[in-house]
């Protein structure tokens, strides 16, 4: 008889295998491109050297740029909330890892009852001290502690806590991207109002010239020696420089405010912004970009442990298909009268493994596979167009540079004509070979190319930070070194 019974419960635990849901093998997962099979353009040529330290904006030596990037990691709302990310990650990852331990807890219930003479238990519906019955009413009590483990035979709750880890490591990840988008933009600001600030001060000494040379055609006026047109067209240029003041100066105030919305602070709070010469810089990339340097993007690290989260998940939503075995036990005491509650024979203890196997479940369990394997494959196509992308923004961003430090070259040299110019045209003045208008308009031409070179540089500039923040920190040639040349343009004063 018992060979019989064992028999019959081995053929019924077969008959619930066979009837349990099964993994419908659909759909795959998509590739995940290798970052060390890309390349730069071969005619792309920068600087390369090794990283330089995190804090790469220190190397523009400008104590008001660290200022500010340092107020912007205090007080930045974008950082904040990444911030805030993070904690609720990390949260999350706790909750989860929790749960793969034992859990106890104390449980405490008073049941006031009346017992249903028609129930299971009628019997005790009658009020007869003698049996032991004082129905209908009863006042049972429980106390004790109640614990529970689950047994992870499948690995289904590892691969949860490796998930909930996963998305942790990918939020620290996008809190460093959130920091370096926030400097990379606060230094490009920076840079953009020292920029404007620069074209102010040469325009403002064009206007000064532009003064003078009106101040020159009245008295030739006056003394007869010249008619109105001249003085009329210096008046328009002089008009034209000036409408160009109050342009800059409302470039500038704009800038201003952008700056106080990026870095949180209000009106209350003045920041460092007093004019600066524009650092002479030169950043670069190797000419063959692989991994090594790729895996410097926060960016792409974020979607990478982003993926690998969502491999673990598809291990979860998998042996979510496999039974789960789980104990659970109680010790206390349990009685039917409160009085009883503390008496020796109150003791109870329980101790009751189970065991869950789904067998039915109208699709459920293979949607949220599905589900599963979708998400990932999205974030794997996410990540591989990311991957795309940073090399683009790299070699345009290292493109534009090259260009840019070839016009600055071009530049300078057209500054030194100028100059050339200007100086021939004062000496002429002192030895009385050219008028004093001719030498103070020779000035002009020469501000304005200086102009041009603060508008390169400033460019340059932006295209420099940009590359910074496409290779995840900054890449610097060892070979060039970090100087603030002197580049502003001596008025000459041809009174003297």
């Amino acid at each position: 008889m018992n060979r019989h019974a064992h028999c019959a419960w081995l053929l019924g635990l077969c008959l619930l295998l066979g009837g349990c849901a099964l993994i419908r093998e659909e759909g795959s997962l998509a590739p995940q491109r290798d970052p060390a099979e890309l390349r730069l353009a071969d005619d792309l040529h920068l600087a390369r050297d090794g990283w330089p330290e995190a804090r790469w904006w220190r190397r523009y030596e400008d104590p008001q740029l660290n200022q500010l990037i340092e107020m912007a990691f205090a007080q930045a709302p974008g950082i904040a909330i990444a911030r805030s990310h993070i904690d609720q990650a990390r949260a999350q990852a706790d909750t989860v890892k929790s749960l793969t331990g034992v859990q106890v807890q104390l449980i405490a219930l008073v049941n006031r009852q009346h017992v249903s003479a028609n129930g299971f238990l009628g019997p005790f519906a009658r009020n007869e001290p003698a049996l032991g019955l004082t129905g209908p009413w009863y006042t049972e009590g429980v106390v004790g502690l109640g614990g529970v483990y689950q047994l992870d035979l499948w690995g289904r709750q590892r691969a949860q806590v490796d998930a909930a880890l996963g998305v942790h490591n990918a939020r620290q990840a996008e809190e460093a991207w959130v920091e370096l988008e926030v400097s990379s933009n606060v230094a490009m600001l920076y840079f953009q109002i020292q920029t404007a600030q620069q074209l102010l001060d040469d325009l403002q000494h064009m206007s000064a010239i532009t003064a003078e040379v009106v101040a020159a055609h009245q008295a030739r006026i006056e003394r007869g020696l010249e008619s109105q047109p001249l003085k009329q067209q210096a008046l328009s240029n002089q008009a034209l420089i000036d409408r160009q003041v109050v342009s800059l100066r409302s470039q500038v105030w704009q800038l201003r405010e952008a700056m106080r919305a990026l870095l949180g602070v209000g009106a209350d709070v003045t920041l460092p912004l007093a004019p600066r010469t524009l650092p002479e810089h030169v950043y670069g990339v190797p000419d063959s970009l692989g991994y090594e340097l790729l895996a410097r993007r926060p960016d792409l690290q974020a979607l990478r442990w982003l993926v690998q989260a969502s491999y673990s998940n598809i291990d979860a939503a998998k042996a979510a298909f496999y039974p789960s075995f789980d104990i659970k036990a109680f010790y206390g005491a349990d009685a039917l009268h409160m009085g009883d509650l503390w008496a020796h024979g109150s003791r109870q203890i329980n101790l009751i493994p189970g065991l869950t196997l789904p067998i039915f479940d109208g699709g459920r369990l293979n949607a949220e596979l599905a589900n599963a394997r979708s998400l990932s494959n999205g974030l794997v196509y996410q990540y591989n167009q990311a991957v795309l992308d940073a090399v683009r923004d790299v070699a345009v961003a290292g493109s534009k540079q090259q260009g840019l430090e070839t016009q600055e070259q071009l530049q300078q040299s057209r500054i030194g004509n100028m100059r050339f110019n200007r100086d021939s045209a004062t000496a002429h003045y002192q030895r009385g070979l050219l008028d004093r208008v001719t030498a103070l308009e020779s000035n002009l031409p020469l501000l304005a190319e200086h102009s041009g070179l603060a508008l390169l540089q400033g460019q340059r500039l932006e295209s420099e930070i940009a590359l910074i923040k496409a290779l995840g920190g900054g890449y610097r040639s060892s070979n060039v070194i970090a100087v603030h040349r002197a580049t502003s343009i001596d008025y000459v004063d041809s009174h003297h």
